[in-house]
């Protein structure tokens, strides 16, 4: 089986700096890799490069994807429009006529458990939560085969958190698409991804993987609390996970 993103011996550098070096990486349709590691190691540089955002310096990336998606960490709605047509601008890029896009808009926005009463609102009237919902809506309006997401629930509590999650599980399970999640919470990278891949701390590669025994959603919160736990006090690979470096770019 051919890999869905295909990174090979990509480098990237900013201002003369070099922020990434060396990086491989491969994912396979319909699979979640969660990418951790200290701030400033590259985590969403690399998936910029990957979803084509940025031109690497050097290397070669692959898409055999038919469509990709992203969602950021922040919402990025258009102020201006309601939530539903921040959802159905999206459907409308992607080729779709009004009307359809609309439609397609309801459904992704059902999908993402977004009240139907609330399409009509704008940003500046709806949640973090809601605001963030209307986000990954958008990005499943587009019926994407990939999708790449670069710390989307960091600024939110642990309970919405763990909802918003909940909607990524249910999106990857009923919509059989790849993604490359991005996150510097472990937890969440256990809860939701099939691998894990550790950044280098200063940008160098990848330092190695590991893969999450079960199914993600399937774990319980007690093998979840086990297994980062053993990570972070047990395995090398983890040892510098929580450093920073504000001098380097993310």
């Amino acid at each position: 089986m051919s890999a869905a993103l295909d990174i090979r011996g990509m480098s990237q550098a900013f201002l003369g700096r070099e922020v990434l070096s060396g990086i491989t990486l491969a994912v396979d349709p319909g699979e979640v890799v969660a990418l951790v590691g200290p701030s400033g190691s590259g985590k969403s540089t690399l998936i910029h490069v990957a979803a084509g955002l940025i031109d690497p310096r050097e290397g070669r990336i692959t898409r055999r994807y038919r469509r990709h998606a992203m969602v950021f960490q922040e919402p990025r709605l258009m102020p201006w429009a309601t939530a539903e047509d921040n959802i159905a601008f999206a459907a409308r890029l992607a080729g779709q006529p009004r009307r359809a896009a609309r439609e397609a808009a309801r459904a992704a926005a059902a999908a993402a458990h977004f009240a139907a009463e609330d399409l009509g609102k704008f940003p500046v009237e709806l949640s973090g939560g809601m605001r963030q919902r209307v986000a990954i809506a958008r990005a499943l309006v587009v019926r994407p085969d990939f999708i790449y997401f670069d710390e989307p629930f960091t600024a939110l509590d642990v309970a919405l958190k763990r909802r918003m999650q909940d909607l990524v599980l249910d999106a990857t399970g009923a919509g059989h698409f790849g993604a490359v999640f991005v996150t510097h919470d472990l937890s969440e990278a256990a809860r939701v991804a099939h691998r894990v891949m550790v950044m280098h701390p200063t940008g160098q590669g990848i330092d190695g993987e590991r893969r999450v025994p079960g199914l993600p959603g399937a774990r319980s919160e007690a093998e979840l609390f086990a297994l980062t736990q053993t990570w972070l006090h047990e395995d090398r690979l983890f040892r510098h996970i929580h450093d920073v470096d504000e001098r380097r770019i993310a």
